[in-house]
């Protein structure tokens, strides 16, 4: 952990905004953009896939993504576990396994001990060694904002890859990890957040999906993506977007940080929440009788958030079963429907 003598009040600090750009901004970048297409590209941008996938051969993949952010708890070494477990996880959700990573860093070397970027380090290395995944190297540059991450390159059998599309009326939804990440941050930044919403905060961001996404490998998922910056309607959004399904989500069933509700009912909501909700609400029905502070734990955006996956119902069951006993705090969170393609209805119960 934090050494006594790397000076270091409020870590978190030196994040500046480091607001993760909305589904509305990114949509207006990229529109009109024509990507060169080729034979051997199985996944790229297009449909906001997790990563990118190139085909090597019939039996081999190479998955690529990368993700860094500003830091978001105090001190050092959790960070650096965060920024593994949360640019791990977009390689765990297509279902790849995670082979190198390469560090990125911007480090504002005139205001902080350089004694911190090697806590944060064994703090990432703790999570990849954990992934069974070799750190190779980096990237660092000179910032006035401290910024750390990751690029992963994974592998994985091309008929196995999980895309984060192809869910079929009828098929379960299941989330692995509890909501409200941001929430119980924002309350951090000013002192509100209680004790047990900060452990289980860190605790949720900390967490592999590693052991995750080996149960699911056993079972028919007919898609799969990690809920993270654009919260669970973003990314449950994108997974129905353009298809000839729709959404029944079950408030009551979704599992939440302890106190995340609360914080959402005291104001304490992140500026993502705001440009996810103004992203979505249009493909969105709530039943009039759930409670509004609940609604902005599911657009709350998300750091090292869990999977979200369709499953035929009759392996939802013992799925969760399997989660339960390898203590994941996996939801069932509702269902898909062809009664309302292309959006998503919140019912109470």
């Amino acid at each position: 952990m934090v050494e006594d003598d790397i000076k270091l009040t409020k870590f978190s600090q030196y994040a500046g905004c480091g607001a993760k750009l909305g589904p509305c901004a990114l949509s207006e970048a990229l529109s009109g953009i024509k990507n060169v297409r080729y034979e051997n590209v199985l996944a790229d941008f297009a449909h906001s896939e997790d990563a990118g996938i190139i085909l090597l051969n019939n039996e081999l993949a190479l998955v690529q993504t990368v993700d860094f952010f500003p830091p978001i708890v105090n001190d050092p070494y959790t960070f650096g576990q965060i920024a593994a477990a949360n640019a791990l996880s977009d390689v765990f959700a297509m279902g790849a396994k995670p082979l190198s990573a390469l560090s990125i860093v911007g480090f504002p070397i005139k205001k902080l001990d350089i004694k911190v970027l090697g806590q944060m380090t064994n703090g990432a290395l703790s999570k990849l060694n954990e992934a069974n995944c070799a750190l190779l190297g980096g990237h660092s540059v000179e910032d006035e904002e401290l910024k750390y991450g990751f690029a992963v390159t994974g592998t994985i059998h091309p008929d196995k890859i999980l895309y984060n599309r192809g869910g079929k009326a009828g098929d379960v939804i299941i989330l692995t990890k509890p909501l409200g990440s941001g929430l119980v941050n924002t309350a951090m930044r000013v002192d509100q957040a209680s004790q047990e919403s900060i452990d289980a905060f860190i605790k949720v961001m900390t967490k592999l999906n590693k052991r995750a996404a080996e149960i699911i490998e056993n079972y028919s998922i007919s898609a799969c993506t990690d809920v993270t910056g654009f919260g669970l309607f973003g990314h449950l959004y994108e997974m129905i977007d353009e298809s000839d399904t729709g959404a029944v989500v079950s408030i009551s069933k979704i599992k939440m940080i302890p106190d995340a509700a609360k914080y959402a009912a005291e104001g304490f909501i992140p500026g993502g929440a705001y440009n996810n909700r103004d992203f979505c609400e249009k493909y969105v029905d709530v039943d009039p009788n759930a409670p509004e502070e609940l609604m902005d734990v599911l657009y709350d955006p998300q750091t090292s958030g869990g999977l979200i996956f369709m499953i035929k119902p009759d392996q939802a069951a013992k799925v969760m079963k399997e989660f339960e006993a390898e203590g994941i705090e996996a939801s069932q969170v509702g269902y898909l429907t062809d009664e309302h393609p292309n959006r998503i209805k919140v019912v109470k119960g």
